[in-house]
């Protein structure tokens, strides 16, 4: 999912750990319902606090969770 030239790829990376939102929720001791709302996009933004502990549980980078998308056609 791409929001505002950011790509959220919490889900894909969450897969390629083998977690599910009930045992990364549970490991990264957050709500299941916050998880969610960050893989759907119905996040305004995401906290650093989050983001370490996202990045902590998975043990991946920020980077790996987000990145930036250029956007090649301007308006």
């Amino acid at each position: 999912m791409i929001i505002n030239g950011i790509r959220i790829n919490l889900e894909k990376v969450m897969k390629e750990k083998g977690y599910n939102i009930g045992t990364l929720a549970e490991k990264a001791e957050m709500h299941r319902n916050g998880i969610s709302k960050i893989i759907n996009g119905k996040n305004n933004g995401i906290e650093f606090d989050t983001l370490d502990k996202l990045c902590t549980a998975l043990d991946c980078n920020v980077g790996d969770i987000i990145e930036h998308v250029k956007n090649d056609n301007p308006k």
